[in-house]
């Protein structure tokens, strides 16, 4: 049986988030919000964290967390 594209990638974000929760009382800087690209987010230490937007049109939201881009948008 086939899990839907949102389960997954839901799975996916979940499991992210709690293996960078234990990196989350670690002083780092602040970043401010921007756009990186996919590569940019990679070399400087993040993963990319794709999330599904709750609007219902399928469009989803490709975040940056940890390294030295954290929080900013995936261009």
């Amino acid at each position: 049986m086939r899990k839907s594209s949102c389960t997954v990638i839901a799975a996916l974000a979940v499991s992210v988030l709690c293996a960078t929760g234990v990196r989350a009382s670690v002083p780092r800087a602040a970043g401010l919000p921007g756009e990186v690209s996919a590569s940019e987010c990679i070399a400087g230490g993040g993963v990319i964290v794709i999330s599904a937007d709750g609007d219902g049109t399928g469009s989803f939201t490709s975040l940056c967390r940890g390294g030295t881009h954290d929080g900013q948008t995936i261009t």
